[in-house]
């Protein structure tokens, strides 16, 4: 009598991200009364904000059918040459520009490889990943960098309006990016490079570019947080960002951007970043030992794989029922 099947599959695929954020901040609170503290929420946003940053420009690059994991070591990598710039007496805004720029560089590179030379994106960027984690150490002789200028901690512990800094960045950013997906054809091509390839070069998108933008963009804004993350820590330390490649990863595949290409949206993965905070939070607070927080964490990185497939799987499906 007109009445429309509940969808099960396509709401929890849709709004499931969000039930479990809520969950999971429930149950922290019931455990420790603190972690429901506005100084820990916080806490929790000022943490959250690096991996924001890099969120965006991985989203990015998934959506385009790629993945990126040398954002980790390009913040640390950039960490510790701005706290050396900062150090020799260049100003603030200079280094973030140089070490943007630099960011920047090192995305095209990526982008080449895997646009030009056909190195798959796992491989290119494994492999940027571990060479720009061996610069960071031979730059600084593996000892952390201290002495530069106190004018950059603003970056990373400022506050405006009682929220930190950082935060505001992220902000700006998702909205900036969750603008471009949406309302420009380029944000609409990287789209359609993600989910077929081939037909999006037979309509005559330029693919060779849109992979180098978006390795380009997750590299450029992997910088701009490392900057941050030296604002926040007030050292250059060459082992800055390291392990960051999994959680933004993570965060952004939480939110539900596609492993494979073609599919998802920036304003969920918001929620992908904030359940990736709220469950380190959440488990420092409740005394859980950093092996076990490991371990959870990798488990969540299968869990949402895992996840997307079943949901590619149920799309799939879908579509041969109704086509069919």
């Amino acid at each position: 009598m007109g009445y429309k099947k509940f969808d099960a599959p396509g709401f929890f695929g849709k709004f499931g991200i969000v039930i479990i954020l809520v969950i999971l901040m429930a149950l922290f609170s019931s455990l420790n009364p603190a972690f429901r503290s506005w100084a820990n929420i916080i806490n929790i946003l000022r943490q959250v904000s690096i991996v924001g940053i890099m969120a965006v420009g991985m989203t990015m690059v998934l959506l385009a059918g790629c993945i990126d994991l040398s954002v980790g070591s390009i913040a640390g990598c950039g960490t510790v040459i701005a706290a050396i710039l900062l150090k020799a007496g260049v100003p603030w805004w200079g280094t973030l520009l140089i070490i943007m720029m630099g960011g920047c560089l090192i995305g095209l590179c990526n982008g080449f490889f895997v646009a030009h030379l056909d190195i798959p994106p796992l491989i290119a960027s494994l492999g940027m990943m571990i060479s720009l984690r061996g610069a960071a150490y031979l730059i600084t002789n593996g000892k952390p960098v201290f002495g530069f200028p106190p004018d950059i901690l603003f970056l990373g512990r400022g506050m405006v309006l009682g929220i930190p800094f950082p935060v505001w960045i992220m902000i700006t950013l998702f909205a900036v990016g969750i603008i471009f997906l949406s309302k420009t054809r380029t944000g609409r091509y990287i789209y359609g490079v993600g989910g077929n390839e081939e037909a999006s070069r037979l309509s005559g998108i330029n693919t060779k570019k849109i992979k180098m933008f978006v390795f380009a963009t997750s590299a450029t804004l992997a910088a701009l947080a490392g900057v941050v993350l030296l604002a926040r820590i007030n050292s250059g330390q060459p082992k800055s960002g390291d392990g960051y490649e999994m959680d933004v990863i993570t965060a952004v595949v939480l939110g539900g951007t596609s492993i494979s290409g073609g599919e998802g949206n920036l304003i969920f993965v918001i929620f992908g970043v904030l359940i990736m905070g709220v469950l380190k939070n959440g488990m420092i607070m409740v005394n859980i030992s950093d092996y076990v927080q490991q371990f959870i964490s990798g488990l969540v990185l299968i869990a949402a794989v895992a996840f997307d497939r079943y949901m590619q799987r149920i799309k799939q499906r879908q579509v041969k029922a109704y086509g069919g």
